[in-house]
């Protein structure tokens, strides 16, 4: 196989896949170009939730809500709700391709933004963030496809690392920039900044060549779109992985929901929120680039397995100490072990959606799109839940933690597939 620095290859069959390539003469991307606007589509995810929240308490005051109000975090809440249509959008893309969808989902993203930044009311707000999550499900999934139309196994996995490491920036630094944007204008220009950027996203989309061939596509038929749902969801290997990357968003989405709440009200130290935020998101950039080396060394399927072991020995810890010492723990003792299992989180999704996604072939955007779901809706539902029992303490995160990490790594160490 070539270097992704001489071409971006290109994969649908997983026994053939090697062979198959896109030239550079054929694309107007190189890899280099193609993994950074991947990065950056995938940072409207991203950006949509992290630069928000610092601008919570002002929009408790326009909002009049309670000072502790926990009703902030159902605009996290709806906007990963929103990823639900990833189905429908999966379902298109391998009938029309990507780049059909992508286009349908900047202007849902762009338009979502702009209405919750104006909406009169929270019921209002809610039902355009939602409609921003379908549009930001539409971007992630075409991209996330995209890179499976172009890379395979373990060179996908290292390939989502990289992409993964540039995207995780997003966290570090879109609290600052939320800070900043704060200090001289108001929370509605906070929320604007996500679609002024996904406005330039998606001129730089116009470069962006159809990754999945004519040939390749199904039909919209009834028969082949369940054929096509019946062989991503009969796969074993598909529903593992998906499930341990479902079961580890979890965790993340719980944590990002009630970040704001657990820094500012339990540990009573707003103060601190953007740098400890920041912090956490620095770490997990450096531990994605990480695993791209980890993944390239042993694999994707040996490093999952490596780093869940790291993530419920730190779990296991921090549900000991809360025990031992009382609710909440230290708040080094437990920033540092979140921090530690978030970024061991993002280490082990790239090789995750590798290995739910390494059987899937030519039907790659119903498998994301499946994908997507699960881990986004079905992750994003029970975080939530979590978020919700965060009320004068975090035993119900600390608990959360060390049951994921255990579940998870059962399930990675019982895979005895073969590939």
């Amino acid at each position: 196989m070539r270097a992704p620095s001489k071409e971006v290859e290109v994969g649908y069959d997983q026994k053939k896949a090697e062979g198959i390539a896109l030239s550079r003469k054929q694309m107007k991307m190189s890899a280099a170009e193609f993994i950074s606007f991947s990065a950056s589509a995938m940072m409207l995810t991203a950006l949509g939730i992290d630069i928000m929240l610092p601008a919570f308490a002002e929009l408790r005051q326009h909002l009049s809500l309670r000072p502790d109000s926990t009703a902030p975090s159902q605009i996290i809440s709806f906007f990963f709700m929103g990823q639900i249509v990833q189905i429908v959008f999966g379902i298109l893309s391998d009938r029309y391709g990507r780049l059909a969808i992508l286009r349908i989902g900047f202007p849902l993203y762009i338009v979502g933004g702009v209405a919750a930044t104006f909406a009169p009311n929270l019921m209002l707000m809610l039902a355009a963030r939602f409609f921003a999550g379908m549009g930001a499900s539409a971007v992630f999934m075409t991209t996330i496809a995209g890179v499976r139309d172009r890379f395979v196994g373990n060179q996908m996995a290292r390939t989502m690392s990289l992409i993964f490491t540039i995207f995780l920036f997003t966290p570090v630094l879109a609290p600052f920039l939320g800070m900043a944007i704060l200090s001289v204008a108001s929370w509605q220009m906070v929320f604007l900044a996500p679609p002024i950027f996904a406005v330039l996203v998606f001129l730089w989309s116009l470069r962006l060549e159809e990754s999945l061939p004519a040939d390749k596509r199904v039909s919209l038929g009834w028969t082949s779109v369940s054929l096509s749902v019946w062989k991503v969801i009969g796969n074993k290997t598909f529903l593992r992985y998906t499930t341990v990357t479902t079961l580890l968003f979890t965790a993340l989405s719980a944590y990002v929901g009630s970040s704001e709440h657990i820094v500012g009200t339990i540990y009573g130290r707003p103060e601190l929120f953007a740098w400890i935020f920041a912090g956490i998101g620095l770490l997990m950039s450096l531990c994605s680039l990480l695993n791209s080396r980890l993944s390239t060394k042993y694999g994707a399927k040996l490093s999952v397995k490596g780093l869940l072991i790291a993530y419920s020995i730190i779990g296991t810890f921090l549900l000991s100490w809360t025990l031992a010492f009382g609710d909440p723990p230290g708040i080094a003792i437990f920033f540092g072990c979140v921090a530690l299992m978030l970024a061991i989180n993002l280490a082990v999704e790239p090789n995750s959606s590798a290995l739910a996604l390494e059987p899937m072939g030519a039907v790659a955007g119903m498998a994301s799109s499946i994908y997507g779901t699960l881990f986004f809706s079905f992750g994003a539902s029970m975080g939530s839940v979590i978020s919700l029992l965060l009320v004068d303490g975090v035993f119900p995160l600390v608990i959360s933690f060390f049951s994921i990490g255990i579940v998870s790594l059962v399930l990675a160490l019982t895979d005895r597939t073969k590939y």
